[in-house]
């Protein structure tokens, strides 16, 4: 029986900047945002990060979402939704000059070679 590679999923992929006051944007990230995220139509995982620094140097990071779909259409539909402009509007209010997101296609890792 012949072995498929698994089909790429597709990753949004949201960076949050510490904000000038981490307590209250963390109250409103769990509370409100986060629910939000959630809520996308087609959302397959979530992951989240807490920043807790880094290798060398301060981290500027607060926090890392990541939300996997199954392909880009799926990304695109849950983006477009009811629950997507949601997510929107709530970055807008909250942390527009604090966050930077894209979008990627997972790949495995063929490991060596």
């Amino acid at each position: 029986m012949p072995v498929t590679a698994p089909t790429p999923m597709v990753k949004l992929i949201a960076l949050y900047r510490t904000p000038s006051e981490p307590k209250d944007f963390d109250r409103h990230f769990e509370a409100v945002h986060l629910p939000l995220l959630r809520a996308y139509p087609g959302l397959r995982r979530l992951e989240l990060t807490r920043v807790e620094g880094a290798p060398l140097g301060d981290a500027r990071y607060r926090v890392m979402v990541e939300l996997y779909f199954d392909d880009r259409p799926a990304m695109d539909a849950a983006l477009a939704s009811q629950e997507g402009r949601a997510v929107t509007r709530d970055i807008m209010a909250f942390a527009a000059p604090l966050v930077t997101v894209f979008h990627g296609t997972v790949t495995p890792d063929p490991g060596p070679s």
